[in-house]
């Protein structure tokens, strides 16, 4: 789209930019910095020829790259090394100096939205997943009748395979990630558990084992394994047994660093000097994490893949200062449309980047890796399948300007808190009651109520625990419903342009309303009680089957429901699936 009379960065606004043990099946881990981490040539040589691994081809047999796509839990944009970060992360450094740095890359602000995004391709208004994440009571999941990229690999002859957390539902059998185009899953299907029991707790009495192999709950891996290191043994192991001149997807979605804040003793040595309880349990966590990704990549030199491989490492959302994170200088976090909780960390590493060692500043965004991935794998996107992201691969590579000039953040049309948000405070254009939020070039327009908004400086929080928490300097003012930033020129978001520029905001609310044209109803359903695992074998799992469904109730029944439903109708808000047009006032 073109400039349609944005301005440009910074014009007229007068702003400055603000400035446990490890598992024998692990590899040695070597500090960041030579060769095979750590190790000369030679050594390298030597230790190769000890332990009996192949070497690594000097040709790839395949043009098609190995791709690594790998999902941090709720890592803060601050944290990593390079952002300035006290935690020490050599691997991702490294990692991230020998490619490209991704510097304006946006996730979504919660774990299924990203997910869903990632692996379809498509906004969240277009697979009806705007609201919140897929809770695991609930009978839903990724809509079955979405091409995920793993199924798109597998048509041009990728193996592929997940190690890591779903969280894009299980209510049926067909939401299972092998039903959804992996030949391999061993992780979690919900968004958190314990790293050691794979026990999750929904509510008091909905407590289950989440831990899978492919289809069936993993019981032998129940001995408390941390799950960082259980993963990546998991692969090591896949890389171990696959021919490296035969193409392969990996997506490893750890954990970590989400809540509950655990790690294996040892790495916390490095944080004693953290007084903050929370942040040197996540500094722990995330140091384990940075070591697992240098025995990840070590694995791929190992067995003959890494010359021929494309890694990405993104984090999913925003940190949670309660919970450790940190965003610093940014506004907001975790479930915030603030920029500290949908900007990420994120980097390509490759021997197959043609400029190394770079920084890209242009727009990318979660839903480009799903056509990138496909395009490199020499792939093809069905003309009827509508995506919402773009091929980047050149952009990244090259240093070429991105196609990508906007992003739809979401429109939620069932968070509508905001107070005094209405049709007329957006000029009879939008809504600002709905949540909602859009970046077009520099410019980012925010409507209904974005979530927490302060600046949260790192160790900032004392050791209480999360609901105690409120340390706000500023708080949201009760007649505010919409907010403008130059992000370009503001990316800490200090300065609301709104008012003084209502015509900005106006074209924005209007390519809000274009978007939402194009919405698909929310999927949010409500709890279903079968879904308790001591229904399922103490497991979380698909608990919905074709015989669950409920006969067709006799004609004095249905007639008796239907006036029920017709008494109750005004009362009610939100259901099974909702789609809320721009132009409609909700009360």
């Amino acid at each position: 789209m073109g400039n349609g009379g944005f301005l440009t960065a910074g014009a007229q606004t007068g702003l400055a930019v603000l400035e446990g043990e490890l598992s024998p099946l692990f590899f040695p881990t070597f500090l960041a910095g030579d060769t095979l981490w750590g190790l000369e040539d030679e050594e390298e040589a030597a230790f190769r020829a000890q332990a009996g691994e192949r070497p690594e081809p000097s040709t790839a047999s395949t043009s098609q790259p190995h791709l690594i796509f790998i999902l941090a839990d709720d890592q803060g944009f601050r944290d990593v090394g390079y952002h300035g970060s006290e935690i020490k992360t050599p691997t991702l450094d490294k990692l991230a100096a020998e490619g490209v740095k991704l510097e304006n890359y946006y996730v979504q602000p919660i774990c299924t939205p990203s997910r869903s995004q990632f692996i379809t391709g498509k906004y969240q208004i277009h697979t009806g997943l705007q609201h919140s994440i897929i809770r695991p009571t609930q009978p839903n999941c990724l809509p079955l009748d979405n091409a995920t990229l793993p199924q798109k690999l597998k048509e041009v002859g990728y193996s592929t395979h997940m190690v890591g957390k779903w969280h894009l539902g299980f209510y049926r059998k067909e939401c299972m990630p092998t039903k959804r185009g992996f030949d391999t899953f061993f992780g979690s299907l919900l968004g958190s558990g314990d790293y050691y029991t794979h026990y999750k707790c929904d509510s008091p009495g909905m407590c289950g084992y989440d831990l899978y192999e492919n289809d069936n709950a993993a019981w032998d891996y129940d001995n408390g394994i941390y799950s960082t290191q259980m993963y990546t043994q998991r692969v090591q192991q896949i890389l171990a047994s696959h021919d490296p001149r035969k193409p392969i997807f990996l997506y490893i979605a750890y954990q970590a660093v989400h809540s509950p804040l655990q790690a294996p003793s040892r790495y916390f040595e490095h944080y004693r000097s953290i007084v903050n309880i929370n942040r040197r349990r996540y500094a722990a966590m995330l140091s384990c994490l940075d070591e697992a990704i240098n025995n990840v990549t070590l694995a791929l030199k190992t067995y003959g893949f890494y010359n021929n491989s494309i890694i990405i490492y993104s984090s999913d959302n925003g940190g949670q200062p309660t919970a450790g994170g940190s965003n610093w200088p940014l506004r907001g976090s975790k479930g915030t449309y603030w920029e500290g909780g949908i900007r990420a960390v994120g980097f390509v590493h490759s021997p197959l980047l043609k400029n190394k060692g770079t920084v890209c500043k242009e727009l990318v965004h979660i839903t480009d890796w799903y056509p990138t991935l496909i395009s490199l794998a020499e792939g093809q996107i069905d003309e009827d399948i509508q995506l919402d992201g773009y091929d980047i691969w050149e952009t990244i590579s090259e240093g070429l300007r991105s196609p990508r000039v906007d992003i739809l953040h979401n429109i939620d049309p069932i968070y509508t808190k905001a107070k005094n948000g209405s049709l007329a405070a957006g000029y009879g254009i939008w809504n600002t009651a709905i949540q909602s939020a859009i970046r077009v070039q520099h410019w980012k327009l925010l409507t209904g109520n974005p979530g927490y908004s302060d600046w949260v400086p790192p160790q900032s929080f004392s050791n209480l625990g999360p609901n105690r928490w409120h340390n706000e300097r500023i708080t949201l003012s009760t007649g505010k419903s919409v907010w403008l930033f130059n992000i370009t020129a503001d990316p800490y978001e200090r300065v609301d342009l709104s008012n003084r520029y209502p015509g900005i905001v106006k074209k924005l609310l209007r390519r809000l309303s274009q978007y939402n044209k194009t919405a698909v109803p929310v999927r949010y359903p409500p709890k279903d009680p079968r879904s308790n695992p001591r229904l399922n074998g103490g497991v979380w799992g698909p608990w919905y089957k074709e015989e669950n469904k409920k006969k067709k109730p006799s004609k004095k029944k249905a007639e008796k429901k239907q006036k029920k439903s017709k008494t109750k109708k005004k009362k009610q808000k939100t259901g099974f699936f909702l789609n809320c047009p721009s132009g409609v006032t909700r009360g």
